[in-house]
């Protein structure tokens, strides 16, 4: 299979280079034949080529069978026009892939919990997914306007982007706990209204999970008060993007969360933290979410799944053995830079069985 790599903006290059290490020894030591190749997207792109995803990045995607992405936004550019802005390119690969489910997968490794806010009995158990529609929604609805005395978006869906989205959740909540916890605004929102209706609908086809509703807000209080009791979370667009920066608290840091985007076309791997120019080229930067965004590239992508544990299990190991980058340690502990962590993970990985 052939892999797209985008490094992007800021840390980016950095994370991305390592998760393209692991992704080579991973493939090396579970005999799969994978090739990789390098492409802009983000601001790097705008300043090259004028566009934040240019042509030679379409074609290049819509080509490969995967895509790894490393992080796209540069402060200098969130004045520019929307065309010029490196999310706007985020978004249109979205888009040109057709990928409208992303999962995010929020676990606890228990060598962190005194990283996170969260007293640790409420993080017992904790093993969720959140599901979230991609496409749709405010992000992608028409019209949309600015000006200096308004501005316009308009958020839209249809039964059938609902529905498509919900059969993920459903299907993958038939591999975990059978849970599925829906999240709208359906006392308020037309939108949220149908959305509700659909996954009622779905839901019918799937009698062995059950399913709950919730409005977004209740379900944002439940994510930090008991959330152990949510198995598989699917929602809209914008509250999945609220809501799984929110999940990524948990864990003790952004930094270690990865996510797939699956749908048409080749899936979208990437972490879900942004470009952190504040520490890009210190090399301090957190690889884990890129490194894990690879075990869910080999999962989804190559159909590897002992490739895809293998990865799992290595990082869990180095995380036991006591590693930490910056945004991991706490009192009493010495944090290791982006490249002394990834070392260690591909060792680990070198070594298991």
């Amino acid at each position: 299979m052939h892999v797209a790599v985008l490094p992007g903006d800021g840390i980016g290059p950095e994370v991305t280079a390592h998760a393209e290490r692991v992704l080579r020894v991973a493939a090396e030591k579970f005999g799969l034949t994978i090739s990789l190749s390098r492409h802009p997207i983000g601001a790097v792109a705008v300043h090259a080529a004028g566009e934040s995803l240019p042509k030679e990045t379409r074609d290049a995607v819509v080509r490969a069978d995967a895509v790894l992405l490393g992080a796209v936004g540069d402060p200098s550019l969130d004045s520019a026009p929307r065309h010029l802005k490196p999310e706007t390119g985020l978004l249109a690969l979205r888009s040109l892939l057709g990928v409208y489910a992303n999962l995010r997968p929020v676990a606890i490794y228990p060598s962190l919990t005194a990283r996170s806010p969260l007293k640790p009995e409420r993080l017992t158990g904790v093993d969720l997914l959140i599901v979230r529609e991609l496409t749709g929604g405010l992000y992608y609805g028409e019209p949309r306007a600015f000006d200096d005395d308004k501005a316009i978006n308009t958020l839209r869906y249809s039964r059938a982007e609902i529905e498509r989205v919900a059969v993920v959740a459903f299907e993958a909540a038939r591999g975990r706990k059978k849970r599925i916890l829906s999240v709208d605004k359906a006392n308020v929102l037309e939108t949220s209204q149908l959305w509700r209706r659909v996954v009622n609908d779905v839901a019918r086809r799937y009698p062995d999970v059950t399913v709950e509703h919730s409005y977004v807000d209740f379900a944002a209080m439940r994510l930090v008060a008991d959330p152990a009791s949510i198995d598989v979370l699917l929602t809209e667009n914008m509250f999945g993007d609220i809501l799984s920066d929110e999940a990524a608290v948990l864990t003790g840091s952004l930094g270690m969360l990865p996510s797939a985007s699956l749908g048409e076309g080749a899936g979208l791997f990437e972490p879900i933290h942004g470009s952190a120019p504040d520490i890009a080229g210190k090399g301090i930067a957190n690889p884990i979410g890129a490194i894990l965004s690879v075990a869910m590239l080999l999962r989804h992508s190559a159909r590897s799944e002992v490739a895809a544990r293998a990865v799992e299990a290595a990082v869990a190991r180095v995380l036991g053995d006591g590693a930490r980058t910056r945004d991991l340690v706490t009192a009493n502990e010495t944090a290791i830079g982006t490249e002394p962590m990834a070392e260690r993970i591909i060792a680990a990985l070198a070594r298991t069985d």
